[in-house]
């Protein structure tokens, strides 16, 4: 089950009270204070892990709560601070107090841990007030309290291309057929119900880092369909990369396709109107006498016209010169 959207509970501990006590031992009648600090609450801490692509973990455990502080006891002994919780989440978490809206942390790297909830500090034990004055005091403090709110989590994947295409356009088999992604693949639309998240290996050790979202359709930006839902997983992206159907089975025509997914981005926002992107006109295969090519090339505005890629994800062909052209973008 893939989430990306999840309520939560954050609360770090509260510190431990400190302690009034008074040192009594034999020979000593006049011991003096000795009441301990009370302990450190715990933190609350976010980590990002790269092998975690949702956030199903949080469904039903929604609440990150550390441990209190202990109280401070006698022969200035302080108490044990409490055990922070640290939970790990995909990398391109956003965390949201839900009351004030306000963006808590975005978690865009892998093994850094980030503090969401400090915990509260603890009080100070009697043996702090003793003075000249009152060799004997008997008050201590009490411990702060930790931090609390309700939060929203959301993940918005983190990649370098996002495919932007209709329903069947074939981003599901690109995607398999440059990376080691495997997406459910089949001849109907909406087979993609999730994204994906693939890995395009280059020379040197480089890699691009390729998300397959499902089919946009008209309106999705404003909701129709799976609309807004996933549109947000190509916010982060560097390149957008319009995936269309050139055969003469398209149920849409290939430029109007291209502009049914221009009106949408457009239309959603978020800056993916400025984003650079390119075009790859997909089954060519399915396109022998290069028809629907030249009859799309024939009507796509000039400045765009350095942008196509012509590929077959099944046979592969053009696949090498569309990823080096992205290569170079990235």
């Amino acid at each position: 089950m893939f989430v990306d959207l999840v309520k939560v509970t954050v609360k770090s501990g509260n510190g431990g009270s400190g302690c009034v006590s008074f040192l009594r031992e034999k020979f000593l009648p006049k011991g003096g204070p000795n009441g301990g600090d009370g302990g450190k609450g715990g933190d609350v801490i976010v980590v990002g892990d790269a092998r975690i692509n949702n956030l199903a973990a949080f469904r039903f455990s929604p609440r990150l709560v550390a441990e209190n502080g202990r109280p401070g006891e006698g022969n200035n002994r302080t108490g044990k601070s409490g055990k922070s919780k640290t939970v790990k989440v995909p990398c391109g978490t956003i965390i949201k107090n839900l009351e004030t809206e306000e963006v808590v942390c975005e978690i865009l790297e892998p093994d850094i841990p980030v503090v969401i909830a400090l915990g509260g500090l603890g009080g100070a034990g009697n043996q702090h007030y003793a003075s000249s004055r009152n060799q004997a005091p008997r008050k201590a403090k009490e411990g702060t309290p930790g931090t609390g709110y309700k939060a929203i989590m959301e993940l918005k994947v983190m990649a370098d291309v996002g495919l932007v295409g209709l329903p069947n356009a074939g981003k599901s088999s690109l995607i398999t057929a440059v990376s080691h992604a495997r997406p459910k693949i089949a001849d109907y639309p909406f087979t993609t119900l999730d994204p994906y998240v693939g890995v395009i290996e280059l020379p040197d050790f480089r890699r691009i880092f390729m998300a397959d979202i499902p089919g946009i359709i008209e309106g999705a930006a404003h909701g129709k369909g799976l609309g807004i839902k996933f549109l947000k997983h190509v916010e982060r992206t560097k390149v957008l990369l319009f995936v269309l159907d050139v055969s003469s089975f398209a149920e849409t025509p290939t430029i109007e396709a291209f502009n049914v997914l221009r009106k949408e981005i457009e239309a959603f926002g978020q800056g993916l109107k400025q984003k650079k992107f390119l075009i790859a006109i997909n089954k060519i295969d399915l396109d022998p006498e290069k028809e629907g090519i030249n009859s799309f090339m024939g009507k796509l505005g000039r400045n765009y016209k350095d942008r196509v890629y012509p590929i077959s994800a099944a046979t592969t062909e053009g696949l090498d010169e569309l990823v080096a052209a992205l290569d170079k973008i990235v």
